[in-house]
């Protein structure tokens, strides 16, 4: 059996999405009898994380990606970025980086690779909550805050620019990017969307989170937007490059090593970068394109939305599926369900609510709160996980404090959430670390036929996001997971090595803006 490592921390999981429903009433079990249930669990997530059933698992994925690389307008979006850094980019490049909470900027230093780790520096970082009022004011009034924030942080490193040479700046969405229209829209999630029309420019459709400056803004020019309000505040700005959150960690990685070829993003969510050969895709994926790549480009750094990937493949048990019927968006982000932080915790609470409601968990009456769909943080699973207490009294004091009884609950309860726990931790790492083999395969291949083959012994993997990077044990298991995956199919490919990468949204956009600033256009 894989998987054995000990898992540790993560951050909270936070609100995610799901049909309106009434909540359900307390259940009132008074028997203790949870074995069979525990023998369910276990074998519902854990029987089929042998190497065998990965690998078959893998290979329905690879078919799936090379099936979407032909034929589909949701997944395996090539970007408008041909080119991977070649660790000779210099200067100093403003960084931006828009969510729907916070604006991050940062001056990122590029020294080159030669410095090795050294080579790539935050000089200095802020970060600005974006304000309801913010949020709620109308027109272009959000730019021009923005703006002030980027004058007020160049002002302190007296780099603020009124005339002569610009500021040279990447930004980064922490959403993902659409690079065609949709004919039905599927993306209900989605914080922000604009429709990329070139590395340095995309057309902006609308804003969540309350951002009321939306119709005044939509069909507009990101870059003229966010120049005009520059302009205004009287910093001179060249946005060069806007990428997303997946890609900027591919990029801030690949600046620092050359081996570098993809990033996944698993946190909340999950998505993967990919540098890809370009002959692999249809056609038409450029068919919009007022530039196509020309017969020099050789590659394409590609959003797989990999979140989407998987329905058919992946086992599924009845707690899986109930939760992808209560989701607001049933069946659209298969993996990400089975997988990521935001939905590991939400599987064990409905176990436990299965288990309160038929097998004697917390007899003496199950905690209101917990009730609440996404109402369990995947921080709390962690800590579970980790205890090792007498009595697991840690377990029975954390699950009280944060969700009252009117009895503590016992150490027979603690020990079987702590197995349940285990279980949903072990499978989203075995299922994680198959995705990953599915992606380095078929670049692998994909090159061997194209007959671009780099000649590094290695493939580099840049991983951000709170759960494979936090989340102590789950990137070292992951990585164990996947040697075992390419020794057992012993095709010779490459190594995967997996790496922690931080910061990586700030650094990739300032790495995409100073790409994007010496290269030429596509041809």
């Amino acid at each position: 059996m894989l998987l054995t490592r000990t898992l540790h921390a993560t951050t909270p999981a936070g609100d995610m999405p799901v049909k309106n429903q009434p909540v359900m009433t307390a259940p009132t079990s008074m028997a203790l009898d949870m074995p069979d249930l525990v023998s369910e669990v276990q074998e519902a997530f854990e029987a089929q994380l042998d190497v065998s059933s990965l690998l078959a698992i893998s290979t329905g994925l690879q078919a799936e990606l090379r099936q979407h690389m032909v034929a589909s307008e949701q997944c395996m979006l090539p970007s408008f970025n041909y080119d991977l850094p070649t660790g000779q980019e210099k200067g100093v490049y403003l960084a931006v980086e828009v969510g729907g909470s916070n604006l991050r900027m940062a001056l990122v230093d590029l020294y080159g690779r030669h410095r090795g780790v050294d080579c790539l520096k935050i000089r200095r970082q802020t970060a600005s909550p974006i304000a309801r009022e913010i949020r709620h004011s109308t027109g272009y009034s959000f730019f021009d805050w923005m703006a002030i924030q980027i004058r007020e942080m160049l002002a302190s490193e007296g780099e603020v620019r009124l005339e002569g040479d610009v500021v040279r700046m990447g930004v980064a969405w922490s959403f993902p990017i659409e690079y065609v229209p949709f004919s039905h829209i599927l993306l209900a999630r989605r914080l922000m969307d604009h429709s990329q029309t070139s590395i340095r420019s995309g057309n902006v459709l609308g804003m969540g989170k309350g951002f009321r400056c939306s119709d005044t803004i939509k069909n507009q020019d990101l870059s003229d937007i966010i120049h005009a309000a520059c302009q205004r505040q009287k910093v001179n700005v060249r946005l060069d490059a806007i990428v997303n959150d997946t890609s900027s960690t591919l990029l801030a990685r690949a600046y620092l090593d050359p081996a570098t070829r993809l990033a996944v993003v698993l946190g909340t969510g999950m998505n993967a970068a990919i540098h890809l050969p370009i002959a692999a895709f249809h056609p038409s994926k450029f068919d919009l394109r007022a530039e196509k790549p020309g017969p020099s480009i050789t590659h394409v750094l590609t959003n797989t939305e990999l979140s989407m990937f998987g329905k058919a493949i992946f086992p599924r048990s009845r707690w899986d599926e109930a939760l992808n019927r209560a989701h607001i968006m049933p069946n659209y982000q298969p993996f990400e369900y089975l997988v990521a932080g935001g939905y590991m915790s939400e599987i064990v609470r409905r176990i436990m609510v299965d288990a309160a409601e038929n097998d004697g968990l917390y007899v003496h009456g199950f905690p209101k709160t917990l009730l609440v769909p996404y109402s369990l943080d995947t921080h709390t699973l962690a800590r579970i996980q980790l205890d090792k207490s007498a009595g697991l009294t840690a377990t029975r004091n954390l699950l009280h404090e944060k969700h009252q009884s009117s009895v503590r609950p016992s150490f027979q309860d603690a020990a079987f959430i702590q197995k349940v726990v285990v279980s949903v931790s072990r499978r989203s790492i075995a299922y994680f670390a198959a995705g990953v083999h599915a992606l380095t395969s078929l670049l692998q291949d994909l090159e061997t036929e194209a007959g671009l083959e780099s000649g590094l012994d290695h493939v580099s993997i840049g991983c951000d996001g709170s759960v494979i990077n936090k989340y102590p044990g789950y990137m070292e298991t992951a990585q164990e997971t996947l040697d075992q995956l390419q020794a057992t199919e012993a095709k010779g490919r490459k190594r995967v090595l997996l790496e922690k990468t931080q910061d990586s949204a700030v650094l990739g956009a300032g790495v995409a803006g100073a790409l994007a600033a010496s290269s030429s256009p596509p041809g």
